[in-house]
């Protein structure tokens, strides 16, 4: 019945988009629109783009991972250009796009090797190693918490560069912080979130990072709840503000500007298969501005930041972004 529904959405929307502009169709992953996180980002890239350039945009939601094979076919059909998020939608998009010559096909967090599909990734681990930094300093019990949706790459990097932050606070201050990690399968479940974040919180850690998706609400509402002394970390977009003062800051990739950049190339002919790494140099992440929290921040700690983020850039710090290369990981001597 979901396919079928599926495939008449298509086409109802194929006949309202015969000769307008650039039809783009975005696909989903399974978190979906209203995650305020991942997908938001992805729409608001996609939303740039009709307002620069008047294109025609739809949305498909995948539900299930079985709807990614339909749904990005539904939409190759009748699209100029699709654009799909997700990890877990390689496989599918190395299915599809082959069938669809004449497609273009711009994927958010993986790779898929042919002539028309450009690729973005984004060092996520670098944005979090400053964010994990930045937990460090701030706990006042010694423990922090990292909540994951599903262990897939994206979501580790997020994890080793965090800790590997917290290591350097570690090294750096002769402190002893500590991180308690772990995963609620899935990236569209804020009550699972919400649980796994008072687990840490009941074991003593006072601000939490979520990369999870829609899940992740879920450890801010908890932030929330707990009351003052304890934190979130957002992820991907800026959700500092969706808990003002418990969102001490946010781990954020710019998928949005990586979206509207692939459709820019369509549009002006400069489109290129391959892949792009969107990294802290060229400020593809990073930490947000932390617009309520800002104040609580000691000057000395935001100046150690700036110096650890000019660190990474120059390559003095090479951030590790498996549990391999954590593993291994050495502080570099610093001077703050």
């Amino acid at each position: 019945m979901r396919k079928f529904l599926i495939a008449f959405l298509v086409s109802i929307l194929a006949l309202a988009t015969v000769g307008l502009p650039l039809t783009v169709f975005f696909v989903t992953d399974t978190g979906g629109l209203g995650d305020k996180s991942f997908n938001d980002s992805a729409w608001a890239g996609v939303q740039m783009a009709v307002q620069k350039y008047g294109i025609t945009a739809n949305v498909i939601q995948s539900y299930e991972q079985a709807d990614y094979v339909p749904n990005l076919t539904a939409a190759a059909q009748v699209a100029d250009v699709v654009v799909a998020v997700g990890f877990m939608m390689q496989d599918a998009v190395a299915k599809v796009a082959p069938q669809f010559p004449n497609v273009k096909f711009i994927t958010i967090d993986f790779s898929v090797d042919a002539p028309n599909v450009e690729s973005f990734l984004f060092s996520e681990n670098q944005g979090a190693y400053l964010a994990g930094y930045l937990a460090a300093a701030m706990s006042k019990t010694g423990k922090v918490g990292f909540v994951g949706g599903i262990p897939i790459p994206p979501v580790e990097r997020y994890q080793y560069g965090y800790e590997a932050g917290i290591q350097t606070y570690n090294v750096l201050n002769g402190a002893n912080v500590q991180v308690l990690s772990g995963y609620v399968g899935s990236f569209d479940d804020p009550a699972a979130g919400k649980a796994m974040t008072n687990s840490q919180f009941s074991e003593g850690a006072d601000i939490v990072f979520a990369a999870a998706g829609l899940s992740g609400l879920g450890t801010i509402e908890a932030a929330k709840d707990a009351g003052p002394g304890h934190f979130a970390i957002g992820v991907d977009q800026d959700q500092d503000y969706l808990a003002p003062g418990y969102v001490l800051t946010s781990a954020m990739k710019r998928v949005d500007v990586a979206v509207f950049d692939g459709i820019k190339s369509v549009i002006d002919g400069t489109f290129k298969a391959g892949t792009v790494t969107l990294t802290l140099k060229d400020n593809g992440v990073g930490i947000s501005p932390m617009t309520y929290t800002k104040q609580l921040v000691p000057a000395s700690v935001m100046h150690q930041l700036d110096v650890l983020k000019q660190a990474v850039i120059s390559g003095q710090i090479v951030v590790p972004a498996t549990e391999k290369e954590l593993q291994s990981f050495q502080v570099p001597p610093i001077q703050f």
